[in-house]
């Protein structure tokens, strides 16, 4: 067992395991609030993108080591294929265009999880926070203006 003591740093395990476990639970209840309203993204989903950019964040840390510039590209290439991610959400039908709030969503959680990484804890609750407060309660205030401009003469 000393051998695995000597390749494995388990304080450093300890701490990225509760950065990304914490980015897990900061994304899961978004996820729920989008699985609760039936969107086909959900509970599943919201939690990886943040485990994942979490997880990004933190070997950028390795990988650029100490360049900025470096980490930066590292971040872009993340916030790029968390958009690709969210544009698979977005859906036309009827005239209408249907996941805008998903993909928004799973570009915050993208962001929840690069806070938690940069242990920015407080930055990441306040996006976890707000987003499930977007989510839900101005549901009903969209609900009404859909109502409203379904009824207005076109």
């Amino acid at each position: 067992m000393d051998w695995l003591s000597s390749l494995f740093d388990w304080h450093v395990f300890g701490v990225m395991a509760a950065k990304i476990i914490a980015a897990y639970l900061l994304a899961m209840p978004i996820g729920w609030e989008r699985e609760r309203v039936e969107h086909s993204v959900g509970v599943r989903t919201f939690p990886l993108v943040a485990m994942a950019a979490c997880g990004y964040v933190l070997l950028a840390d390795t990988a650029a080591g100490g360049d900025a510039a470096a980490r930066s590209r590292i971040i872009q290439g993340l916030t790029t294929g968390i958009g690709f991610i969210g544009g698979g959400a977005i859906m036309r039908g009827r005239g209408n265009v249907h996941g805008t709030a998903t993909a928004a969503s799973i570009w915050n959680t993208g962001v929840i999880g690069a806070s938690v990484a940069e242990g920015r804890f407080e930055i990441a609750v306040i996006l976890s926070l707000l987003n499930l407060i977007t989510l839900r309660l101005l549901m009903p205030l969209k609900e009404r203006a859909d109502r409203v401009e379904h009824k207005a003469p076109k």
